[in-house]
């Protein structure tokens, strides 16, 4: 079974995360995501990763968002348990499980009242892009696209934010199929400020405390 390898040497110092702050973390990230996700689901809009792919299903079918996402990640746990070991799948289940029950429980005790599209964009996007890089710091993710493009970022070097770019760009546009063109935009437009979120705040060797 493969382990999320060794920091780079200079990086031996650093304290690790404690159980508490993993804790802390994953709620706070998860809540973060659930928000930003039931603001781009109020807008009408969506993202991508596994939660457009989550986002495609409701729209279509009018399936509850947080079930979709729930069970639209089940097929990564095995990658991630070979390829990032156990304790960053445990995490990611974890991680999962608490957004699909946010996104879920949220619109019960919160109403939100979208007037602006492009402002939802922006605020969906900073807020899923700020939850996950809590996650990512915590070596957690939320599974699916995020399990392989945090791989690739340790493994490769590639910068998560642009390989999930690029992956979030073709699951947008693959939105045509049940949305509007200018939702399609404005979705692009949240995806890339929740990725810049990312590319800016998460690279390799700059954050190493795990």
């Amino acid at each position: 079974m493969s382990s999320i390898p060794a920091p780079p040497p200079g990086a031996a110092g650093l304290a690790r995360h404690r159980p508490h702050e993993d804790v802390q973390a994953l709620l706070t990230g998860t809540l973060f995501v659930a928000l930003g996700a039931v603001l781009l689901a109020q807008a009408g809009l969506l993202t991508g990763g596994t939660a457009g792919l989550a986002f495609l299903i409701h729209y279509a079918t009018g399936a509850d968002f947080g079930t979709a996402f729930f069970l639209v990640n089940l097929p990564f746990y095995l990658f991630a348990w070979r390829r990032m070991g156990r304790a960053f799948t445990l995490k990611t289940f974890a991680a999962v499980a608490l957004v699909s029950g946010f996104a879920h429980a949220l619109p019960l005790g919160l109403t939100l009242q979208v007037a602006s599209t492009p402002l939802a964009a922006v605020l969906g996007g900073l807020l899923c892009g700020a939850g996950m890089l809590m996650l990512f710091r915590h070596q957690a993710s939320l599974g699916g696209m995020n399990t392989v493009v945090l791989y690739l970022q340790q493994r490769r070097g590639w910068r998560a934010g642009h390989v999930q770019l690029a992956i979030d760009s073709a699951i947008v546009l693959a939105a045509l199929a049940v949305a509007s063109w200018d939702r399609v935009a404005w979705s692009v437009l949240g995806a890339v400020v929740l990725n810049l979120t990312l590319a800016i705040n998460h690279r390799p060797g700059r954050y190493m405390a795990v």
